[in-house]
C-alpha cells in the first residue's frame, strides 16, 4: 500500500506492506517542491510550481504503478486548502498520478498526524502532546494514548514564515524577534486551553522538527532531545550567520536552508506559547497516518463510519427510519448498479452515510431541513473525510427533496457529477417510498435505468394500496423531468 502525502514545502510517499501484524517500509520517496512559495498575489499556483509539482508526481506515479486504487491514499494539506481555483491542479496531478487526490482539513491532518506519531508508543507516558510544523500550517494535538482529544491546525510554516519575515534572505535580530513573537500571537488561542491540558511527553514531527534537531546535535548541544537552550543557541547561531545563504551548519540539509530560519522561529513561538523546556522528535508523521487509516478501511473499521454514527447520535437521528431508506436505496443501487456504471464501492457507503444522516436538520427547522443538513454537513469536522467526501455527502443530502438543484453538483469534481446525479436519484425515490414512516416496510418493485431514463415496476395492487406513495412519484417525475431525467412508474 502507499501514502502520498502533498505538503506545502515537501511531496512525501511512503510504501509499505503488513507483515506479522507490523507496517514493513518498502520505499520512502520525497522531493523539496515548495508549493506554498508558488502561490502568486491571486492565491494561484505559479507555471513553474506547477512544473516542478507535477514532475514530481509523474515520478511518485510510476512507483506507484501496480498497486491497486483501494491501497493508495493521496492527501493535500495546507497550500491545497489555500489555493483558488485548485479543481485544475488537482485534476492534472490526478492525470499524472492516476490516483484520485483528497484535500484534507486542517484538523483531518492533524488526526492523521497524531495517529501517525503515536502509533506503537505503548501506555508509558500516556498523555502526549504532538506538534507538526509544516511548509503552510502547523498542527498541534494533545491527545490520550492513541485518541486525539483537542486538535488545532494553526496556519503556520516554515514556508509562509520565512517568506513573511525573511524574504530577501537576511536574517537579523530584530526580524527574528518579530517572526517568534508572531508565532507566538498566532497560537495565542490555544495558549490557555492546551496548558490546561497537560501531557506527559511532547512529540515534534516532520521535516522543520527533525531538521532543527539534526542542527543542534551536529553542534554537539543535545542528543534526543530538543531542549530550550539548544533552542535558543540554534537562533542566535542563524542570527550570527546574518544571511541564509552563509547556512552552512552540520546536519542541516540542502533543501531545508532556503526555509531553515523561518521554521526555527515558528518552533521556538511553540515552545514559548506551550511552555516547554524540552521536547522528543519523531520520524513518522502525516504519511505514517494515512497509511494506518488506510489499513483501518481495509479492514472494515473505517474511522468516517464512526464519524458518522456520532453525528446521528448527537442529532438524535430516527434510525429505524433511516434504516429503511438505507435497505431501499441499496436495493435501487443494486438493480441499477451496472446499468448506470455505479458499480464503484463508494456508492453504497455513500448511500448509508446519506440515509442515516438525511434528517440531522431537522434539529434547526422542518422548513428547509435538507439545507440545513447540507450546511451542517459541508461544515462539520467529519474525522476521516476529506474535502470532497464531505462536499459529495452534502450534495447527497442536499439533493433528498423537492427540485433537482443543480447548484449542489457545481463544486463536485468533475468525474462525480453524473454519479452523484444519479445517486441522488435513487436516493430521492427510497424516501418518496418510505414517506408514510411505517416500520420495517418492504416495498416489492424492480427498477431499470438506461441514460438519463429510469422505470420502477411494482407489484400489481400495491401503487393502488399507497395513493401517498403514487401521488409523490408524480411530483417526483415532474421534478426529474425539469432536471433533464424521466422517470415512468407501473
Amino acid at each position: 500500500m502507499a501514502a502520498v502525502d502533498l505538503g506545502s514545502n515537501s511531496f512525501h510517499m511512503l510504501v509499505a506492506r503488513q507483515s506479522g501484524g507490523q507496517l514493513q517500509v518498502l520505499d520512502r520517496l520525497r522531493e523539496a517542491v515548495r508549493l506554498a512559495a508558488g502561490l502568486d498575489g491571486t492565491g494561484r499556483l505559479t507555471a513553474d510550481a506547477q512544473e516542478r509539482a507535477l514532475e514530481c508526481l509523474s515520478r511518485f506515479g510510476q512507483r506507484l504503478d501496480g498497486i491497486p486504487a483501494q491501497r493508495v491514499r493521496v492527501v493535500g494539506t495546507n497550500t491545497l486548502r489555500r489555493l483558488q481555483d485548485g479543481g485544475s491542479f488537482v485534476a492534472a496531478a490526478e492525470r499524472v498520478l492516476r490516483h484520485e487526490v483528497e484535500v484534507i482539513s486542517g484538523v483531518e491532518e492533524a488526526r492523521l498526524v497524531y495517529s501517525g506519531v503515536t502509533h506503537g508508543m505503548g501506555s508509558a507516558r500516556p498523555q502526549r502532546l504532538v506538534v507538526d510544523i509544516g511548509g503552510g500550517s502547523t498542527e498541534l494535538i494533545i491527545g490520550r494514548l492513541n485518541e486525539p482529544r483537542l486538535m488545532e491546525s494553526t496556519a503556520l510554516g516554515c514556508v509562509t514564515h520565512t517568506q513573511r519575515f525573511f524574504a530577501g534572505g537576511e536574517v537579523t535580530r530584530a526580524r527574528m524577534r518579530e517572526a517568534r513573537l508572531a508565532a507566538r500571537v498566532e497560537l495565542e488561542f490555544v495558549e490557555r486551553r492546551y496548558r490546561a491540558a497537560r501531557w506527559d511527553v511532547a512529540v515534534g514531527a516532520s521535516g522543520t522538527v527533525r531538521g532543527a534537531w539534526r542542527v543542534m546535535r551536529g553542534q554537539g548541544w543535545t542528543d534526543e532531545l530538543i531542549t530550550r537552550d539548544a533552542l535558543e543557541r540554534a537562533l542566535e547561531m542563524v542570527v550570527r550567520a546574518g544571511r541564509m545563504d552563509r547556512f552552512d551548519f552540520p546536519g542541516l540539509r540542502e533543501d531545508r536552508r532556503p526555509v531553515f530560519a523561518g521554521g526555527l522561529a515558528v518552533l521556538a513561538g511553540v515552545f514559548d506559547s506551550l511552555g516547554l523546556e524540552e521536547m522528543q522528535t519523531s520520524d513518522a508523521a502525516l504519511r505514517e497516518g494515512v497509511v494506518y487509516d488506510l489499513l483501518g478501511r481495509l479492514a472494515d473499521r473505517d474511522v468516517r463510519s464512526r464519524s458518522v454514527e456520532a453525528m446521528a447520535q448527537r442529532y438524535g437521528v430516527d434510525r429505524r427510519q433511516a434504516a429503511d431508506v438505507e435497505r431501499s436505496a441499496l436495493k435501487l443501487l443494486e438493480q441499477v448498479a451496472a446499468s448506470w456504471e455505479l458499480d464503484r464501492p463508494d456508492c453504497p457507503r455513500l448511500l448509508a452515510w446519506a440515509a442515516l444522516l438525511h434528517e440531522i436538520g431537522l434539529v434547526i427547522a422542518h422548513e428547509g431541513s435538507h439545507r440545513h443538513a447540507e450546511y451542517m454537513l459541508r461544515n462539520a469536522d467529519l474525522f476521516g473525510f476529506s474535502q470532497t467526501d464531505q462536499k459529495l455527502l452534502a450534495a447527497l443530502v442536499r439533493l433528498q427533496r423537492g427540485k433537482f438543484a443543480q447548484g449542489a453538483l457545481e463544486d463536485l469534481p468533475e468525474s462525480w457529477k453524473t454519479m452523484v446525479s444519479r445517486l441522488a436519484i435513487l436516493f430521492r425515490l427510497a424516501i418518496v417510498m418510505h414517506r408514510s414512516r411505517t416500520p420495517r416496510l418492504r416495498i416489492p418493485f424492480k427498477v431499470f435505468a438506461a441514460g438519463r431514463a429510469l422505470r420502477l415496476e411494482f407489484r400489481a395492487g400495491w401503487l393502488d394500496r399507497h395513493p401517498l406513495t403514487r401521488e409523490d412519484l408524480e411530483i417526483e417525475a415532474a421534478h426529474l423531468e425539469a432536471a433533464g431525467f424521466r422517470l415512468r412508474f407501473a
